[in-house]
């Protein structure tokens, strides 16, 4: 399988996974900069313009959370048998994509919303605040123990992890979150963590 990912997004979650689960896999880096994910070959592989995508035999998967629940699909210990666990864990993914993950968009992509770069500025004034908010809801309703569900880890986390990568460059002190900072200490303990980093996936 390959994965197309970009540094300091989303898609390093998806790289984490696969090595959590021990799985092999090849690497495409696109460059942002330089605008290779809205080029015609890209599109090719993803119409949408953004990443991850993971290339399988003769399939191309999008969305991280499809992709974190693929993975999680052949190494099962990634995911809670137990279905309100289950859900429980896919209540943090999904705030993370619908909420969190907007939060941080609105600080560079306001192009996506509004066509005024006043409003784009204005969006992006907003971020400290509206990622500080998702900090404590991290805080004080998703972390049950070490990670999300406990002391297990789970898709979830990798999911969580990443996002909360980008909080201080959006502006939050995390001095007031013991908890969100021990779960961040945590992960960088993972071996998965560990060689996503040395690949230079991760800044």
């Amino acid at each position: 399988m390959k994965l197309y990912y970009a540094p300091r997004t989303i898609s390093i979650a998806v790289a984490i996974a696969l090595n959590e689960a021990g799985i092999d896999y090849e690497t495409h880096k696109l460059d942002f900069a330089a605008g290779e994910q809205n080029s015609d070959g890209y599109a090719a592989i993803n119409p949408k313009g953004r990443v991850p995508a993971l290339e399988l035999d003769g399939t191309i998967l999008t969305e991280t959370g499809a992709l974190l629940e693929y993975v999680a699909t052949l190494a099962p210990a990634l995911m809670p048998a137990d279905a309100v666990a289950a859900a429980q864990a896919r209540s943090v993914m999904y705030y993370l994509a619908s909420t969190m993950h907007v939060n941080h968009a609105h600080r560079l992509r306001g192009h996506r919303w509004a066509d005024n770069e006043a409003s784009w500025a204005d969006m992006a004034a907003k971020v400290p605040q509206t990622m500080t908010d998702s900090a404590t809801f991290i805080e004080t309703e998703c972390l049950a123990g070490p990670f999300v569900l406990g002391d297990t880890l789970c898709i979830a986390d990798i999911y969580l992890f990443v996002v909360c990568g980008w909080l201080e460059g959006d502006g939050v002190d995390l001095a007031p979150f013991p908890k969100l900072r021990a779960f961040m200490a945590a992960m960088e303990e993972r071996a998965s963590v560990q060689a996503v980093r040395a690949n230079g996936m991760l800044p």
